[in-house]
């Protein structure tokens, strides 16, 4: 029963994040006068749906009766169908594996003044934009929860080494600040001890500050640890704390927020160079099962997890694939540079081969998320 309502619990929150995603193109989509025919949160079958009160169908009506209208003229007993379509429908579908707005003149040719192709091009990359962003601004606040949370705050100033350390055998001593590994630089302790599990499975270059001056640890190797075929380091020592105080909340949050993002273009960077291979991809199985793991391990470990997986929503989308709002921002720039929409068909064509290879690409993340429930 208990593992039942984690389970329950993994599915509300995936499914808000994606309402926060959907919410953040709707928004934007409404402040710049664009009709919405439907908000669906999931895909597949619907389980419910309704139909919002505010219409844009005053503002989709042809000029003439417009004009007519505003002029107090007779106006024809006609009901368009252009009218009954820009009056947004709510829905909740089965499946919480994304989300979608359906916008009027997004899929097709419209010159409607409510469309979304009657849009300035900065108007409709704005609303492209406003779905990764929401994901990534809701990380970057859940994120500022996390630290105000955390008891302590880790510094990057060396404390103490664990037994077995091999870090100070070259160069690395107590007492030193951290505040480059391999060329990064590092601000708090996680990203400090995430830049040593991510680079530090092969010798790294450490810069630190001892005793006010800066030097340079040439080919410092830390221990390597194995999970899941992968090699990665390990930080053998321990950090001081940090005073918690509104300037180190900031700092920390901020920090440890530029730190995901890059994390996982790190994580892309290294699954095209081949370190990582397809299990170290989860779709909605995979993620709600990490997500039910990580609530019975603590409120902490599932808010960061939680946190990751929405920057994740975010950073993915932005990806310049065709399907994905990164693919359609793609068009917008080429469409904003050379002053010209791209010929909507083959547009169309695009995103539609695109969406394709992903639900195809799903599928098989699906099966193998679902064969590794059963086998361990």
């Amino acid at each position: 029963m208990l593992t039942l309502l984690y389970v329950l619990l993994a599915l509300l929150v995936f499914g808000l994040l994606i309402m926060i995603h959907e919410l953040g193109h709707f928004l934007v989509a409404r402040a710049c006068g664009v009709g919405i025919r439907e908000f669906s949160i999931g895909m597949g079958p619907k389980i419910f749906s309704w139909k919002g009160k505010k219409s844009f169908g005053a503002a989709s009506k042809p000029n003439a009766l417009r004009n007519a209208e505003e002029n107090g003229e007779a106006i024809p007993l006609i009901k368009t169908e252009q009218d009954e379509e820009t009056v947004t429908q709510y829905s909740l579908r089965a499946f919480p594996i994304g989300g979608y707005v359906s916008m009027v003149g997004e899929d097709e040719e419209s010159d409607l003044p409510t469309s979304f192709q009657t849009k300035k091009v900065w108007q409709r990359i704005l609303i492209v934009l406003a779905g990764p962003v929401m994901n990534v601004l809701l990380g970057f606040l859940l994120m500022t929860v996390l630290v105000l949370s955390t008891p302590q705050l880790a510094s990057t100033t060396i404390g103490a080494f664990n037994e077995g350390a091999t870090s100070p055998q070259y160069g690395l001593q107590i007492g030193d600040r951290v505040t480059h590994v391999n060329g990064t630089r590092v601000f708090t302790g996680n990203e400090l001890v995430y830049e040593i599990l991510n680079d530090g499975y092969e010798p790294v270059d450490l810069t630190v500050v001892r005793n006010g001056e800066t030097l340079e640890l040439a080919d410092v190797i830390f221990p390597s640890l194995v999970s899941e075929g992968v090699n990665f380091g390990s930080a053998d020592f321990r950090v001081y704390a940090e005073q918690k105080s509104f300037g180190n909340i900031v700092k920390h949050s901020f920090s440890r927020s530029v730190s995901t993002v890059k994390m996982i273009f790190d994580q892309l960077g290294d699954m095209i160079g081949g370190r990582y291979g397809m299990n170290a991809v989860s779709g909605p199985v995979g993620v709600t099962e990490g997500m039910v793991t990580a609530a019975k391990s603590g409120a902490t470990d599932f808010l960061y997890l939680v946190i990751v997986i929405t920057v994740n929503l975010g950073v993915f989308n932005l990806l310049p694939i065709p399907a994905l709002d990164g693919g359609r921002l793609l068009f917008l720039v080429v469409e904003g540079v050379t002053r010209k929409p791209v010929n909507k068909n083959i547009e169309g064509y695009i995103h539609f081969a695109g969406l394709m290879i992903l639900l195809a690409l799903m599928a098989v993340i699906f099966c193998k998320d679902i064969a590794g429930l059963f086998v361990r």
